[in-house]
């Protein structure tokens, strides 16, 4: 286990980022609290490794956390039963969806220790008993099915959709995030309903683009098959 020492954070500050992110996205305050948590124990992890280029609980808040949230509602779906954050990093988007959607099974994968250590270290703080992190790469793990998978900065796109797919439920919708003026991109075979949505990151002016598309009910469902888990 890392350890690490706390930075000077700045609680009450992150808050009201937060409330204010949620307020222009129509959320329920009361998810600032948790997302704080989340945000100030990234910032301390953060002063030790290179966990991510947002080192103060303020600007992860803006540039993660509403983020991921913003990314969230553009979507036609809303808490699905389960979804896989592939090559997620320290969790993004999905831990800040996990405490949206309680309801909502959330699998991140991530192939890097101190990542996926982090990962687990946020889990525990936050008490997330919808949450679990894989560590593995995604060639070699075994997929299990989701409503929703998503992928952001994982590889190139059609890299990325051909693993997505190992991982998506038949009905279910992939999700890959982009930046406003990416390139376009075609679905591949084995999926259909493909589009491009836009969504603004709230308080920083930020557009953003997401590819989605959605793979047939009729689609045969990847075998779900559980692979030895790598040490705690």
């Amino acid at each position: 286990m890392f350890h690490v020492e706390p930075p000077p954070a700045s609680p009450t500050t992150t808050l009201s980022v937060l409330r204010a992110g949620l307020s222009e996205l129509d959320l329920e305050a009361g998810l600032a609290a948790p997302l704080a948590s989340l945000c100030e124990l990234l910032a301390q992890w953060g002063a030790q490794m290179n966990l991510t280029g947002h080192r103060t609980p303020d600007a992860i808040a803006q540039r993660l956390v509403l983020d991921a949230l913003a990314l969230a509602e553009a979507l036609p779906v809303d808490a699905p039963e389960s979804l896989a954050d592939l090559g997620s990093g320290a969790g993004f988007p999905g831990l800040p969806l996990a405490v949206r959607w309680p309801t909502c099974r959330i699998t991140l994968v991530e192939a890097r220790e101190r990542r996926h250590h982090f990962q687990r270290a946020a889990i525990r703080t936050l008490a997330l008993s919808n949450v679990e992190s894989r560590r593995g790469r995604l060639e070699a793990l075994a997929p299990e099915p989701h409503a929703v998978v998503v992928a952001q900065a994982l590889a190139q796109a059609d890299q990325a959709v051909d693993w997505m797919l190992r991982w998506v439920a038949p009905g279910g919708l992939v999700v890959l995030p982009q930046s406003a003026d990416g390139p376009a991109f075609a679905a591949p075979p084995g999926l259909e309903d493909a589009r491009a949505l836009t969504y603004r990151v709230p308080l920083t002016g930020l557009d953003r683009r997401v590819w989605v598309a959605r793979r047939p009910v009729d689609a045969p469902a990847a075998p779900v098959v559980r692979t030895e888990r790598l040490p705690r």
